[in-house]
């Protein structure tokens, strides 16, 4: 069966779609498809993830969609498992999985060429695969060769797409459902396929390209964009704290200016899931046509000088002031309020402190004990990092430490954070986001990044 004789298929949802990798976009993409009234397979390789989802127990960041989720598997239109099946019905394979920083030993594309191998396995013309995961230049080319490799014409047997993914977690005004999304579509009818499917994502608000390489660029670029300005201002915040004047001023003034100015706030450094990881795919684009790219380099050395610098702030201030060596980090997620603690600069700034002799330990109410050697990892920490987190924190606790180093405001710590300022409980805290307000009252010493 062609593409051309599929497209009803699709409109009458008599089709199968698998979702491949159940994170951020994944998991409620396929509650959603399958709310729609799609019969949909959700494939995820983390087997403890899996138990847990088919127990219907979603983590801290999933609860918003839990009805949905729970309604669509009660329905049966909903299976979770570890692999792809072979089905009659017409198949449309998305590829949610997460993109590795590439290195001499691990490729970025290793896990989208292995779901696509695995959806491959058991397809047959007609079916379509769709890209989400963040990919270098070049990468969707890559996949065609694949799948044509294995028997199939692309835009003729079989439907290729590249829909970038475009999520903000926690973002309270834009979602999974409001967001535009760029695709580009291997042919005429593979677009029509993806409009019918993405119409119950995000209404099929879907920019069309014509060239795969413009989508990887664009996607790529975006976070390059977010990358360079934090950069350059957490690196304004390292004159303002030479001039002593606040850079949290200086950007509420200069945002002022309605036109040509987009501010940026200071902090620890960007992390997570793309930030850090998306620019280098155009850097290494831009190397293999001998461009240096001096902007991402310069960005990506200001970026992991950060936690550098701050550890040494606060080293060389409890030594001033001959205050106690023990140093409490707070919030480990790469941004408040989520679970997600890949490529988080809490976790640089303990491994700084401890190089320095601090006696550093960690605090996050999102992070979980069972995933230690996971965290480890995905901040690139040596396998045998010796890694204390506080499980909770209470008044005597807080009484053993003398600085409070401020990585991430969680919301639902917020209060306890501003009590342990106005009580003094520590000697310092350092606010890596510069948004603590002075307390003349207390007797601790507060310091803020770009003060």
């Amino acid at each position: 069966m062609a593409l051309q004789e599929i497209i009803k298929k699709i409109q009458t949802k008599n089709c199968i779609i698998e979702v491949y990798g159940l994170g951020y976009i994944g998991l409620p993409s396929a509650a959603r498809l399958a709310m729609a009234g799609f019969q949909v397979v959700g494939i995820d390789k983390d087997l403890a993830k899996l138990k847990r989802l088919e127990n219907k127990n979603l983590s801290e960041s999933e609860l918003f969609l839990k009805n949905e989720f729970v309604e669509a598997q009660n329905s049966g239109l909903l299976t979770i498992t570890d692999s792809s099946k072979p089905a009659e019905k017409p198949k449309v394979a998305i590829i949610c999985v997460p993109t590795p920083i590439p290195t001499s030993e691990v490729s970025s594309d290793i896990y989208v060429k292995n779901a696509v191998e695995s959806f491959l396995k058991n397809s047959k013309k007609g079916d379509v695969i769709i890209l989400e995961s963040s990919i270098e230049v070049g990468t969707t080319d890559k996949i065609k060769d694949l799948i044509e490799s294995n028997g199939f014409k692309v835009g003729h047997d079989m439907g290729l797409a590249f829909c970038p993914e475009r999520i903000d977690p926690q973002n309270k005004k834009w979602n999974l459902e409001n967001i535009p999304r760029i695709i580009y579509c291997s042919d005429d009818i593979t677009y029509q396929i993806c409009q019918e499917i993405y119409q119950n994502i995000n209404n099929a608000n879907l920019r069309r390209v014509s060239d795969p390489k413009t989508v990887e660029v664009v996607k790529s670029f975006e976070n390059a964009f977010r990358l360079v300005n934090i950069s350059f201002v957490n690196e304004l915040a390292l004159l303002c704290d030479k001039l002593k004047i606040d850079i949290r001023e200086v950007i509420d003034a200069a945002s002022t200016k309605p036109f040509g100015f987009m501010p940026f706030y200071p902090s620890a450094g960007a992390g997570g899931h793309c930030i850090p990881k998306d620019p280098r795919f155009l850097l290494n684009s831009a190397k293999k046509f001998g461009i240096e790219f001096k902007t991402l380099q310069e960005s990506l050395l200001v970026n992991s000088y950060m936690p550098t610098y701050i550890s040494k702030t606060i080293k060389d201030t409890i030594t001033k002031h001959g205050w106690s060596n023990s140093v409490l980090v707070w919030g480990l997620s790469y941004k408040p309020d989520v679970e997600d603690m890949r490529d988080s600069p809490g976790f640089r700034i303990i491994s700084e402190l401890k190089k320095l002799g601090v006696d550093a330990v960690g605090y996050d109410p999102y992070y979980k004990k069972d995933l230690k050697q996971k965290y480890i990892i995905e901040n690139h920490l040596d396998a045998n990092t010796d890694l204390e987190i506080l499980q909770s924190l209470d008044n005597e606790s807080i009484k053993s430490f003398g600085c409070i180093c401020v990585v991430q405001h969680h919301t639902k710590i917020e209060f306890d954070l501003r009590a342990i300022y106005k009580n003094s409980k520590v000697s310092l805290i350092y606010d890596c986001q510069n948004r603590l307000e002075y307390n003349t009252e207390s007797k601790t010493k507060l310091m803020k990044l770009g003060h």
